[in-house]
């Protein structure tokens, strides 16, 4: 998984809230089990309206999405995530999400910020009067910065500890491989090991 320490990019300001993983990407294109080739599916239906923000071509390359209050919610869909990474955002800035959606998007990688509305509402005054100005999250300062405004934000410890590591879950664990090898070989043989079939007597 990439490092995150600092991300600036130009954003897309998406004034909608109550956004659930169905608009994120509709169920259709959700056949694929590849974490990839989703960006397309992005807000499909949405982006059948014209002139829906995301495919202005001033907003080409945009890498920060900043959304309304409940960005996130509905399905545990993981297709969400991944949609929205394909697409290029590194970092979607709200006042809040859906639970799973925000730990699915922190365990692949994609940096959710909560912050207040009205700080949510200056950003979209900000990217809207001039779509090239530059927003970042800044992880190692817990800050969101953009032409003046400075907002700072929490993040669990342990999850700013693995973003900034580029460590996902089993990354993170096969740090301690070491340790549990050496706490495999200490236990009695007769203990069942994870991958070695259990006989059952008949």
């Amino acid at each position: 998984m990439e490092k995150f320490t600092v991300h600036t990019g130009t954003a897309v300001p998406l004034r909608r809230t109550d956004v659930d993983t169905d608009q994120i990407i509709p169920v259709r294109f959700c056949a694929s089990t590849r974490r990839t080739g989703h960006a397309d599916a992005l807000f499909a239906d949405w982006r059948a309206e014209p002139g829906f923000v995301l495919d202005r071509p001033e907003r080409a390359g945009a890498s920060v999405l900043v959304a309304g209050q409940d960005f996130g919610t509905g399905s545990s869909r993981e297709y969400a995530v991944w949609a929205l990474q394909d697409f290029g955002f590194r970092a979607v800035v709200a006042p809040r999400f859906g639970d799973i959606f925000r730990g699915n998007a922190l365990m692949n990688g994609l940096l959710t910020v909560v912050v207040p509305t009205e700080v949510v509402e200056r950003l979209w005054e900000l990217t809207e009067g001039d779509p090239r100005v530059g927003v970042t999250v800044d992880l190692e300062r817990r800050e969101v910065r953009c032409a003046g405004l400075v907002q700072a934000f929490d993040i669990d410890p342990d999850v700013r500890r693995r973003l900034l590591g580029g460590l996902d879950g089993i990354a993170d664990t096969l740090r301690y491989e070491a340790d549990i090898a050496r706490y495999e070989a200490g236990r009695r043989p007769a203990l069942p090991v994870t991958g070695t079939p259990v006989t059952v007597a008949s």
